[in-house]
């Protein structure tokens, strides 16, 4: 069977290797090149067992802060787009106990899906992209950001995590370079079975596989159109031509629903920009952290992958704008100097900005669209998890299509 991907992130790659393994023929189409999207620059971090849904009651308390502290991680941006509105209407109606019990229980079984995909794929592949059991730190400022965090491990840890509550002087001897924090952090949540890889890396690894394989990949290949016939997608016309497929894996991240939407079908999925840098820290390593670390505070996240420092975090509801803001940049800097003194140096960030492609629980769309063409198969939605998700999402799909 012919099935054609479209997207080359890594959801995309990921699916059309899963796909290839399956023994179908494999065409993948992407505008730009691998990993070009929200994949190249994400924090890097495969958070198998900390998978805490973004729509979170916790939300509410948070939503002053959020929305109007000049410090906020997170930006909205109005639009004249009721797409964006719809989003956010839904998003916070998911902030819920339930809902984020419900979402928390999906998106580890998704996850721990997805490890061993992952793993049985590098054990096969062995790709070269800073791989790491490094594990992760949650670090928390107060005793109350602490307690909530307790709440949701002990939840996590009925669903088979391995988790424990650690004391700052723990952190400390985890990660020694957490030491200049010492007096300001409450305590952790720490995650020994936790990952981190350079996902751009991983992209670019996956390109070389797949066409061993004898997976057709069109590059730098624009969409145009896509090409109904009857209830069933027939084709897409590319800058290349059009691209005839017996099925159709729609994984084009925030770029999906545009898209969708000239078949008359509606994706809860809307963009959350987010930011990042990378330090060469090769100069300084013990500044460094080795053990992967989320600040919750600043809702900023490190991964160290070979000699780099990975830095990533902030969220803005502000369309489909993919300018580098410098004052993000800044502030992303600001924390790694705050959190890890002395591993930025004067070296060069690297900046970068991508679109997560977010629904508004933090499921992803994974499987056929209730009114759209049957042979349509969606993997998109996945917003901060992709990297974490992508192989489980992949066979899922892979084995819808068997």
């Amino acid at each position: 069977m012919h099935v054609c991907v479209l997207g080359a992130g890594i959801v995309g790659l990921a699916s059309a290797y899963a796909l290839s393994l399956k023994g179908h023929t494999v065409t993948v189409i992407d505008k730009a090149g691998a990993g070009s999207g929200a994949s190249g620059g994400n924090g890097g971090q495969l958070s198998y067992s900390y998978v805490q849904p973004l729509a979170d009651p916790a939300i509410w308390r948070q939503l002053p802060k959020l929305l109007f502290s000049p410090s906020s991680p997170f930006k909205l941006t109005p639009q004249f787009d009721t797409c964006q509105w719809l989003w956010g209407i839904k998003f916070l109606q998911a902030c819920n106990a339930s809902t984020s019990c419900r979402t928390t229980a999906e998106l580890l079984a998704l996850a721990g899906q997805s490890r061993q995909a992952f793993d049985q794929m590098m054990a096969r592949e062995q790709l070269d992209c800073d791989f790491a059991a490094s594990g992760k730190l949650v670090l928390y400022d107060n005793a109350s950001a602490l307690a909530a965090a307790v709440s949701q491990m002990h939840l996590q840890r009925k669903m088979g995590c391995l988790q424990e509550a650690v004391t700052a002087d723990r952190c400390v001897e985890l990660e020694p370079a957490l030491a200049h924090q010492h007096a300001r952090i409450a305590g952790a949540i720490y995650t020994p079975g936790e990952c981190a890889a350079d996902c751009q890396k991983t992209c670019d690894g996956l390109v070389g596989v797949l066409r061993a394989r004898g997976v057709r990949l069109l590059l730098n290949t624009r969409i145009d159109q896509l090409v109904m016939r009857g209830r069933l997608l027939a084709a897409v016309d590319t800058s290349a031509g059009a691209v005839e497929a017996d099925h159709f894996v729609m994984a084009l991240g925030a770029a999906s629903a545009p898209l969708l939407r000239s078949l008359g079908m509606r994706l809860p999925v809307y963009p959350l920009k987010g930011y990042s840098i990378t330090l060469d820290v090769s100069s300084n390593a013990s500044a460094a952290p080795r053990v992967s670390v989320t600040d919750s505070a600043r809702k900023v996240v490190f991964a160290r992958m070979g000699s780099r420092l990975r830095v990533a975090g902030m969220a803005e509801l502000s369309g489909y704008d993919t300018a580098l803001s410098p004052r993000q940049i800044a502030s992303l800097r600001a924390s790694t100097e705050s959190v890890f003194p002395g591993c930025c140096g004067i070296a060069a960030l690297n900046p970068w900005a991508g679109l997560r492609p977010a629904t508004p629980t933090g499921l992803p769309l994974v499987g056929l669209q209730p009114g759209g063409p049957s042979n349509l198969m969606l993997n998109t939605g996945h917003g901060a998890l992709g990297f974490t998700l992508a192989f489980g999402s992949a066979e899922r799909v892979a084995e819808l299509l068997n």
